[in-house]
């Protein structure tokens, strides 16, 4: 089978590293040549022009360079090929790293030692052991799992909450909508991991948050959110912060992206911000992983970690 070029149609990441790595087996195109460009073979994009694929004749598998598709999924034009999203050992440590330094961050009061600093007081705080505490992460995907492993070797209880029945050893596994109360019942820091779907958009708002348990170790509930931005609605976290729903919140997505100055969330005392920076694709590492799935596809072999359109993931 002969190789077509790759069309590259990303925002707000620079092409140029991509498509440096990704010419070295196959030539790289930022835009067809016409609607219907016949010499492309595969699009690797993130927040591309709506119907920018629709009518290439020969268009074989997309692949995200992000770990999320509903940017993909928001295309009206879609085209019906295979979807390929991103999972990368880098990807998944980024994201276990973050998680695991929220997580610690909140269990060891790193708020209110910041605010003590300021202040010039020394005091130190009743500290509860890991044991005492319970991380409920939403979405036991392979961000989600590895995530909890590290947890549980750190001692923490861990609770695991996804669409379908997901068990893991060592984590209460709970699912669907009957299980969801009951999870956030037991979740003192609840970790947000979902991909973003018509299901799940929204989730994260003021009836769910205030079932989480509050008469706990930490004095309150958290909410560290590492996973799409539209799942929560940034003003109920809001009402949930200010009137002690939440104890604090850790949040690396929002509603709109870059969040707007005007945002209460900057300067929030109890809210930690970070840019949507919890897990960054490397192309250095992500790039020769797609050429690989290229060349097996090719060869007649099953591309791997294809999106379930159905599910939306």
């Amino acid at each position: 089978m002969e190789k077509g070029r790759i069309l590259l149609a990303v925002t707000g990441f620079h092409p140029q590293r991509w498509r440096d790595l990704l010419s070295a087996e196959r030539e790289v195109v930022l835009e067809p040549d016409g609607a219907k460009d016949p010499s492309i073979t595969y699009a690797v994009v993130w927040k591309h022009k709506p119907n920018l694929m629709s009518s290439l004749p020969n268009l074989r598998a997309i692949f995200s360079i992000g770990a999320g598709v509903d940017h993909i999924f928001a295309d009206p034009g879609l085209p019906d090929v295979p979807i390929v999203k991103v999972v990368a050992d880098n990807l998944t440590q980024y994201m276990t790293e973050y998680v695991v330094w929220r997580v610690l961050d909140h269990h060891r009061q790193g708020l209110l030692y910041r605010s003590q600093q300021l202040k010039k007081t020394w005091h130190e705080p009743l500290q509860r052991p890991a044991g005492d505490i319970s991380v409920g992460i939403m979405g036991l995907g392979s961000l989600g799992r590895a995530a909890a492993s590290v947890l549980l070797s750190l001692g923490f209880a861990v609770n695991g909450w996804s669409r379908g029945e997901r068990p893991m050893k060592g984590v209460a596994t709970y699912s669907g909508e009957a299980g969801l109360i009951p999870f956030l019942n037991a979740t003192d820091i609840m970790v947000v991991l979902l991909p973003l779907t018509p299901d799940t958009q929204g989730i994260i708002n003021y009836s769910v948050l205030k079932e989480l348990r509050k008469r706990n170790g930490l004095g309150g509930s958290v909410l560290i959110n590492a996973g799409r931005g539209r799942l929560q609605k940034d003003a109920d976290i809001l009402r949930a912060l200010d009137d002690g729903t939440l104890k604090e919140a850790s949040l690396d997505v929002f509603e709109v992206e870059p969040l707007p100055k005007t945002s209460p969330l900057w300067g929030h005392a109890k809210v930690f911000v970070t840019p949507h920076a919890a897990a960054t694709s490397d192309p250095v590492h992500l790039a020769p992983t797609m050429l690989r799935q290229m060349d097996a596809f090719e060869r007649g072999e099953k591309l791997d970690n294809l999106v379930d359109r159905k599910a939306g993931y």
